[in-house]
């Protein structure tokens, strides 16, 4: 029974530091400048990302494009430019942290 709260907290732990880490790679990375978790600032809100991509299979991949990429039209007319300084296995990283904002 030690050995399960124990095993437990390890993975709170390791969870709660991926969500900081992330967070904070967001931040690095520029992209809290526009966006933000709960609110709309000149982008939507990462959980309104989360709400819009849940279910789908390639949400991740499209979303992890998107933020390299940029793209248009999904929330509106204004573009969200590419971000060249996210390496592919950071957006991947981001686009998973965002997805499982809920």
């Amino acid at each position: 029974m030690k050995n399960t709260g124990l095993m437990l907290g390890v993975l709170v732990f390791a969870c709660a530091g991926t969500a900081y880490a992330n967070e904070e790679l967001a931040k690095a990375k520029g992209c809290l400048n526009c966006h933000a978790i709960d609110v709309k600032k000149v982008g939507p809100a990462y959980r309104e990302v989360a709400k819009k991509y849940e279910g789908q299979a390639d949400a991740a991949a499209r979303l992890g494009d998107k933020i390299v990429q940029g793209g248009a039209g999904a929330w509106g007319t204004l573009p969200m430019p590419p971000n060249p300084a996210v390496k592919p296995e950071e957006a991947k990283q981001l686009a998973n942290w965002i997805l499982n904002l809920k």
